[in-house]
């Protein structure tokens, strides 16, 4: 058991001999700031002092008399009435061995017995992903990754508009640069797509199926379905190399097929009215701030409409909970689709939205856009290729999604401590390195830890499991990242106040790498979180 959570456990049983019964969330245990303070701290008798009707000095007091010390070396109150607690080594000796023995699965949750469906990315198929996506990407499936290691089942899926404008316009693009290829005389569409892509996926065409494509009868449909074809392969693709591979792959035409529209409308019939010959939701009943139009006066479906039957086509294939990271455009639509799912009998708590927020791409201190191959958007391909998978993943997580993000290309390909990633790996290699150097020395599974830095690193390797459940809680892959700095800094310090390889003194030697051991286990699992590799050499 880790050490928070077991000095949760003692104060939990302390109340109870008191008379007080209070939920183990609501103990809260921090690492002391000050090693003179002791190795942890709570403040739990100024939460608890309106069960005693005590000041909280005296019921901090109270709670110190009825503590298991066993584990406990000392204990002190300080101010108003917090807790300082100073560990006896043997505790922290044992955490280390919970560690090596769980290996891959310290931190991981238990079984929650609850299936989340995470929607992301999501673009449409008809261009290249650019960074705006990749940011989305990553930090989707960050949160999946977390999830899954926190014990709820995860399904990834990617919806596919299949059955909008914007496919008809990516037909109507490709006919014309075939018409290109042809020699023909063309004009691309004004609302159409001019990109080079679009050039590219129209030679593909050509050269699979030859220049008659235009003496079909269907050919306008055939460039539709091979245009998005081969643009979702593209993108499918592209975040293989991306390290995201989706459970679920979703057609919006297939789900409004069989006049799925109609009957939704039809469902919804109490809660529509019309205006001024538009369809209108009624979502204000619920949670929306104004009612929202589902079919426009001209006959044409909203965007809106489509998305209800979506969600509740996922509610329906029986899903706990819905997560859809979605761009920061997308504010106003959480409570008009939370509103429409209320409408089902859903609780408006089964949808969550995670708003992504805009990417400003930096180089040389100035912001760029385009794409210098290209002169188009700079795609997730080209930040892949200039910047590495690892270090763009890391850079779009590690700040909180709600918040404004610039990428620094020229920090993000340096090799030195100012790169965050670079630093955070590097501290993974100098462990492997250090193990592998002393491949034929036996690591103490529960070493006797004595140096500052030791107790220092093998305290933070014990936040893992709380840093998780918060993580997952809140749905903040930046509390990982953060973690692993944290962690990083300490193996570093480590590194260079101890000398761990020492073979006149095999015993701290031994001591020492079982504490590399456990370092390099909990960093590997802290980076796969987020979708980032733990190299063994650097």
């Amino acid at each position: 058991m880790e050490i928070k959570e077991s000095l949760k456990l003692n104060i939990q049983q302390a109340l109870k001999s008191l008379n007080v019964d209070l939920d183990l969330e609501q103990i809260i245990i921090e690492n002391s700031k000050d090693p003179t303070h002791g190795d942890f701290a709570s403040n739990v008798a100024m939460k608890s002092c309106r069960y005693f009707g005590k000041a909280p000095k005296d019921v901090a007091e109270l709670i110190v008399s009825k503590l298991d010390l066993s584990n406990i070396k000392k204990v002190e109150i300080a101010g108003p009435g917090f807790i300082n607690f100073f560990m006896k080594n043997d505790s922290i000796s044992s955490l280390i061995n919970n560690i090596i023995v769980l290996n891959d699965n310290y931190g991981r949750g238990e079984k929650k017995n609850k299936k989340i469906n995470v929607e992301f990315v999501s673009a449409n198929p008809t261009g290249d992903l650019h960074v705006g996506h990749a940011r989305g990407a990553a930090i989707g499936d960050a949160i999946s990754r977390i999830l899954t290691f926190d014990g709820y089942d995860v399904t990834r899926e990617y919806y596919i508009n299949d059955a909008g404008n914007q496919i008809d316009h990516l037909g109507e693009s490709l006919i014309e640069r075939y018409k290109e290829i042809l020699g023909l005389p063309f004009e691309l569409p004004a609302d159409g797509y001019h990109g080079e892509d679009v050039r590219l996926v129209a030679k593909r065409i050509y050269d699979e199926f030859g220049p008659d494509l235009l003496s079909r009868p269907d050919h306008f449909e055939f460039f539709k379905e091979k245009g998005m074809e081969y643009e979702l392969d593209k993108i499918k693709e592209d975040l293989k190399n991306y390290n995201i591979v989706f459970d679920v792959f979703s057609s919006e035409k297939k789900i409004r097929a069989g006049g799925a529209i109609e009957k939704e409308i039809e469902y919804l019939k109490d809660h529509v009215y019309e205006s001024e010959g538009a369809l209108v939701l009624k979502t204000t009943d619920f949670l929306d701030d104004k009612d929202r139009v589902i079919k426009k006066s001209n006959g044409e479906y909203t965007y809106f409409m489509p998305d209800i039957i979506y969600h509740v086509n996922k509610m329906s294939r029986g899903f706990d909970q819905l997560i859809d990271v979605l761009g920061a455009d997308h504010h106003g639509y959480i409570n008009r689709m939370k509103s429409a799912l209320m409408m089902h009998g859903y609780s408006p708590d089964c949808l969550q939205i995670e708003l992504i927020q805009m990417v400003r791409m930096m180089k040389d201190g100035e912001e760029f856009k385009l794409s210098k191959r290209t002169g188009n958007g700079y795609t997730l391909r080209e930040l892949c290729d200039d910047a590495g998978v690892d270090a763009a993943r890391y850079f779009f997580v590690m700040r909180n999604a709600s918040g404004h993000l610039d990428f620094d290309l020229d920090l993000a390909v340096k090799q030195s401590s100012d790169n965050p990633v670079y630093y955070a790996q590097y501290a993974h290699a100098r462990l492997c390195s250090i193990l592998a150097s002393a491949s034929d020395i036996k690591a103490n599974e529960s070493p006797l830890l004595t140096m500052p830095s030791e107790l220092d690193l093998a305290k933070a390797l014990s936040n893992f499991p709380e840093v998780v459940k918060t993580a997952s809680k809140e749905r903040a892959p930046y509390k990982i990242t953060n973690y692993i700095h944290e962690v990083a800094e300490k193996i570093h310090a480590f590194y260079t106040e101890c000398r761990v390889i020492d073979r006149d003194n095999l015993e701290v030697t031994s001591n020492r790498l079982g504490l590399c051991l456990a370092s390099k286990i909990v960093m590997k699992n802290a980076l796969t979180l987020v979708g980032v590799s733990a190299p063994t050499r650097m």
